[in-house]
């Protein structure tokens, strides 16, 4: 295991998720490198301990128990392979660990339409295929599948590194299936190269929009709520069932978005979940509709 990273023993994950809750990592590595990723999964086999993914930390609740086994982070595998054009496409090669936002710099500076995509979307790349992230305005591409041309992981059993073609997978709302278990290191992107000069313009009012209507000022884990369908939004949902402000300790139903559960200062992952739970069975309640949520969960044992 000549790859291997500094391995680091209880570390605070609060700093590693964007709702800045959760207890420490038992064992925490970040790898730099597809290599260095298997290293890290042979250490834990070694060792008899369960790995745990953890992204930039969007979308994602840790225990205030913490994580026990190993956390991989993949904040450090990051970067940009290769940018090219080829047969009237423009592709982007990059490491699962890059931000959504250094791409979206990519495609903006070739004003291409995944520019407006990208500018609504936290996190790494890795993490949008993972779940097919996805945004509500019915735009093209809207979806994460509509970009990936294919992705290479780091295969749980063999420890080998598997590629995966766009056909391969199978993409639905906020799912991905047909390629695990293991851990998605790079990524190919790409979308027709035909140039729309409004696009820097879109971005722009976009962000301007996306700043008024949401509570960036506050830790979040972004959209707690899947929306039913193309038609129904969560936050309009949780809204008319008399929500926004509802809190649980210091995590509360955002008075400006209510699909956004905020971290007022001192809250704990048992405050969100509190939350989370409370406004499901609320909207259910109020409007018979079972609302399904974006967060993952890890270091949970319920």
């Amino acid at each position: 295991m000549k790859d291997l990273p500094i391995l680091q023993t209880n570390v605070s994950l609060k700093e590693y998720n964007w709702w800045k809750v959760g207890g420490e990592a038992q064992f925490f590595v970040e790898p730099e490198s597809p290599e260095q990723v298997i290293d890290c999964l042979k250490w834990a086999e070694a060792n008899g301990h369960a790995y745990t993914v953890l992204g930039d930390g969007s979308n994602c609740l840790i225990s205030d128990q913490g994580i026990s086994g190993l956390t991989i982070s993949t904040k450090k595998l990051n970067g940009i392979l290769r940018e090219q054009e080829q047969d009237g496409q423009y592709l982007i090669e990059c490491l699962a660990g890059t931000p959504k936002m250094q791409v979206m710099r990519l495609f903006l500076k070739k004003k291409l339409t995944p520019a407006l995509f990208l500018s609504g979307l936290p996190g790494q790349v890795g993490g949008g295929i993972y779940m097919n992230a996805g945004v509500r305005e019915k735009r093209e591409p809207r979806e994460f599948c509509q970009i990936v041309k294919s992705f290479k992981v780091v295969d749980e059993k063999t420890l080998s590194i598997k590629t995966y073609s766009h056909s391969d997978i199978e993409w639905s709302y906020r799912k991905t299936s047909g390629w695990g278990p293991g851990i998605i290191v790079s990524c190919e992107l790409g979308w027709e190269n035909t140039p729309d000069p409004e696009v820097p313009k879109m971005v722009v009012e976009a962000n301007k929009l996306r700043k008024s209507k949401q509570p960036l000022e506050f830790p979040s884990g972004g959209s707690t709520f899947k929306n039913p369908s193309t038609e129904q939004s969560a936050g309009l949902l949780i809204d008319q069932a008399g929500l926004k402000g509802f809190k649980v300790g210091d995590a509360q139903v955002s008075e400006k978005h209510a699909n956004f559960i905020i971290n007022l200062g001192q809250a704990t992952a048992k405050d969100v979940w509190s939350v989370i739970k409370h406004v499901k069975e609320m909207v259910l309640k109020t409007s018979g509709i079972e609302l399904q949520t974006e967060v993952i969960r890890k270091g949970f044992t319920d």
